[in-house]
């Protein structure tokens, strides 16, 4: 548990640094804003949730940056 209460926040900072200088997205920001947009504000286990929850649907690198960190 305490695994993924570090890990979630640091693929989103790492995800929105990389938007923010223009190089390709590592991670799942992408997908946040597609799928999870309504739900941002409320908090990362929120936004792990609904990833989970459309993981059929994620692009090829979000699904390997939640299975790399145990999801």
């Amino acid at each position: 548990m305490t695994r993924i209460l570090f890990a979630i926040p640091l693929v989103l900072l790492v995800s929105a640094a990389s938007a923010q200088s223009g190089r390709p997205d590592p991670g799942c920001a992408r997908d946040v804003s597609r799928f999870c947009r309504a739900l941002m504000d409320q908090g990362d286990q929120i936004i792990l949730m609904c990833l989970k929850q459309h993981r059929e649907r994620l692009s090829k690198t979000c699904a390997k940056v939640l299975t790399d960190h145990g999801q």
